[in-house]
């Protein structure tokens, strides 16, 4: 903040020299990071309905191993989605697909196919718009069907992966094989956890149910 405002007064003339131009920034302390409530998924699950917003979260949050964010999810080529195969390319990474997953995705094509059938729009979700172009979906449109819930698509994802860390162990080097994340994402995350394995049960009685997988009815 400082910072900041000394910048703009030495750019408005009021002093000629930044104090602050020398002073380093901490590296910035992140908090545990914490399951989310049971009611808060459940209820953002069921406000999912349409076919490609239920795509999107079992790409972004189901029990599997995607947890894709957004913008991976709306660079999705038809290309990437092998269904014989039960394989889904994800920014050059290949996950293997789980039955809800298939499920979800084959629910996807057949509305696809039967809503747009002359599109040359090769991504694998479009919509109204984008299916007289070429262009991905905006990332309004994943995030609008979850606008005002207590759980967004973001904090699903987040919540997939802590799920993951907390379910085989504080072990950085799996979630980074598993999700492909960063050496300093996957420290958090297992700090994270490490953290919450370590707390009695009785300070925190909605852990054990929190990390339940999620599940999208049929």
């Amino acid at each position: 903040m400082l910072r900041s405002l000394f910048g703009r007064a030495k750019k408005s003339g009021t002093i000629f020299k930044n104090p602050t131009s020398r002073i380093r920034v901490g590296q910035h302390e992140y908090g545990i990071l914490h399951p989310l409530e049971p009611e808060y998924v459940n209820n953002s699950v069921a406000a999912v309905t349409k076919p490609a917003d239920r795509l999107a979260l079992a790409l972004a949050a189901m029990h599997a191993v995607h947890a894709a964010r957004s913008g991976a999810i709306r660079r999705l080529q038809l290309d990437d989605l092998d269904i014989g195969n039960r394989k889904l390319v994800i920014d050059g990474r290949v996950h293997p697909m789980d039955e809800l997953t298939l499920h979800v995705a084959r629910e996807w094509l057949d509305h696809r196919r039967r809503r747009w059938p002359d599109t040359a729009n090769l991504h694998l979700l479009i919509n109204k718009f984008t299916a007289l172009g070429t262009g991905p979906a905006s990332a309004v449109s994943l995030t609008t069907p979850l606008r005002g819930r207590a759980a967004t698509l973001e904090q699903l994802r987040v919540d997939r992966q802590l799920e993951e860390v907390l379910s085989h162990g504080p072990d950085a080097l799996h979630l980074a094989e598993v999700f492909g994340l960063d050496e300093k994402t996957t420290i958090r995350y297992a700090n994270s956890a490490r953290a919450l394995l370590e707390r009695p049960l009785e300070s925190d009685p909605g852990l054990g149910t929190a990390i339940q997988p999620l599940t999208l009815s049929r």
